[in-house]
């Protein structure tokens, strides 16, 4: 699979071969995880439109934003459901904490904190969707590839907005995101999730 290059320029390193493997032995948390990230990504949209009703751009990229996740996780479900998985709860992976907990506390660099967090998390998404695409099979590996586009574009959405709302040049801001988002895809974790690091026990 092919990504554009600017987005494999912005992610600061390749996903592991080793949490390759693990996803193709949980092909059952695999989906669910994933259902659980289109769920969440629709969420974190929702609490910026609340939370920032004074920003009219944000509001209309959010909004469009989260109606694309929820229907992401309609697909995810409906796939699941034909596979005769059940959803479920799953506990989450530290790799978003690991992000978040470095955003400011003040605005409005909480906001751009914020916005650029939710940019590596789309680009991560975008970029796992398209190494896991061609050892999947061919139904699963088409809905995979058909999410790129509008991941990419969320990446780039949350972006934009960053940069829109700073106070100043946010380049140092973005790279030491990028350098701890990719430290956070090579920490191991205790289980396999979507966003996770490979697992030293997959539970």
């Amino acid at each position: 699979m092919t990504l554009p290059s600017e987005l494999l320029a912005f992610l600061h390193g390749e996903t592991p071969d080793a949490w390759i493997s693990q996803a193709m032995e949980h092909p059952h948390e695999l989906l669910i995880d994933h259902a659980n990230c289109e769920k969440k990504a629709a969420s974190t949209a929702l609490n910026l439109m609340f939370r920032y009703t004074d920003k009219p751009e944000l509001l209309q990229k959010m909004s469009r934003l989260a109606r694309e996740e929820l229907r992401h996780f309609e697909q995810v479900t409906a796939i699941m459901q034909k596979r005769g998985i059940a959803y479920r709860n799953l506990s989450a992976s530290q790799y978003a904490q690991r992000l978040r907990e470095h955003v400011r506390t003040t605005e409005p660099g909480r906001l751009v904190d914020t916005l650029i967090v939710g940019a590596f998390i789309e680009a991560r998404s975008c970029e796992r969707f398209a190494k896991l695409a061609p050892h999947l099979d061919e139904q699963l590996g088409d809905f995979y590839r058909s999410l790129l586009k509008s991941e990419a574009r969320h990446y780039q959405d949350y972006l934009k907005l960053a940069r829109q709302y700073a106070d100043g040049p946010i380049d140092d801001r973005i790279e030491f995101f990028g350098r701890a988002e990719a430290l956070a895809i090579i920490q191991p974790d205790s289980e396999f999730r979507f966003h996770s690091g490979a697992a030293v026990e997959v539970v």
